[in-house]
């Protein structure tokens, strides 16, 4: 029996170039071993993302005219390295108007949803090729939601791949929540899904447990209802935080100074604790699955930490960064490669 195969991606904003760059790099040599008509998607028996690393999830599995992956992963981190200006661009007017993201959202979600209307069209969740799910949280109903493409043939649960885009990145301060509907007409008030799980990675192991891989994905060989010895999990961060908080400026912080450092560190904190537990679940395992549980965690080495710089100088950083990791872990990631191939 073949292991189920997959990928989590973190959020973090225009970051998502660091995940980008790592998983062009595995597309490339996919192809150079497998074919050059190739795709991520091949290759991933699951795809899933909170915020950019759910746009990430989508882009991957777009289909074209005969149902194969539209969307390459060098076209995926090229989206992000020459259009990311035009999401996080704060003009003058929203600069005053919104004092700096103090008093109203921090940016226009025009640019956003502009680009996510040229690449998705009006596709719906049911739409994508492999099994994704994508994180959003529904604030009026306070609850997590999901929106997962095996269960999107229920029109309850379908939803345009666009507005699942923009649900999933609405990040408090940075964008304006929204509000969209199922295929049904059922209305939705959402965020970010990185309030809760911007590591989806124990998300994603809990979706897969449900799953059965062998029909949904016409494949016998495929695990029904797999446990954690039947997955290989690739989570990548969008890069180890550089930020740190000193004792002496944080004691004395209002709710206003408190806002930005308590999302960061909120975020960051989530990560580091799925990645823990996940962790534990695998270390119960017999070695030889031991190994099949990957947290790719690069630093930004130069690279700004904030989720919203898509300066020229800055997304030429986060590529650097992506390529220093490569760089650095050629072993690693030709293990990684060699899984995903034996497992198809």
């Amino acid at each position: 029996m073949k292991k189920i195969r997959i990928l989590s991606l973190d959020g973090g904003g225009i970051r998502g170039i660091l995940p980008a760059t790592i998983l062009n790099y595995l597309e490339q040599e996919l192809r150079s071993r497998e074919g050059n008509e190739i795709r991520l998607g091949d290759y991933f028996d699951l795809f899933v993302g909170t915020s950019t690393g759910g746009i990430l999830s989508i882009l991957y599995n777009i289909p074209d005219e005969n149902q194969r992956p539209k969307i390459s992963a060098e076209a995926a981190l090229n989206l992000y390295v020459k259009e990311g200006y035009r999401i996080f661009d704060l003009d003058l007017f929203k600069r005053l108007t919104s004092m700096a993201g103090l008093i109203d959202e921090k940016y226009d979600a025009h640019s956003l949803t502009e680009l996510m209307n040229e690449y998705c069209g009006n596709l719906m969740l049911r739409d994508l090729i492999k099994p994704t799910m994508v994180t959003a949280y529904d604030f009026r109903n306070r609850s997590a939601k999901f929106f997962t493409s095996s269960d999107a043939h229920d029109k309850v649960k379908n939803f345009y791949l666009r507005d699942v885009a923009r649900a999933t990145s609405a990040a408090p301060t940075y964008f304006e929540p929204v509000r969209i509907h199922s295929e049904l007409g059922t209305p939705y008030s959402l965020l970010d899904g990185g309030v809760f799980a911007n590591n989806p990675s124990l998300c994603a192991y809990s979706e897969a447990r449900k799953m059965d891989f062998g029909e949904v994905l016409c494949d016998p060989e495929k695990p029904a209802h797999p446990t954690a010895k039947d997955m290989l999990i690739v989570s990548i961060s969008t890069g180890t935080e550089n930020k740190k908080y000193k004792f002496r400026q944080m004691r004395d912080r209002g709710i206003v100074n408190w806002v930005k450092p308590i999302i960061d560190i909120l975020m960051s904190g989530n990560a580091e604790t799925v990645s823990y537990q996940l962790r534990q679940i695998w270390d119960t395992l017999e070695a030889k699955d031991k190994g099949d549980y990957y947290r790719l965690d690069p630093s930004l080495h130069n690279a700004n930490d904030e989720m919203d710089d898509a300066s020229f100088e800055n997304t030429q950083n986060l590529q650097e960064a992506g390529l220093v990791f490569i760089d650095q872990n050629q072993e690693l990631l030709e293990e990684i490669i060699e899984k995903l191939i034996a497992n198809k």
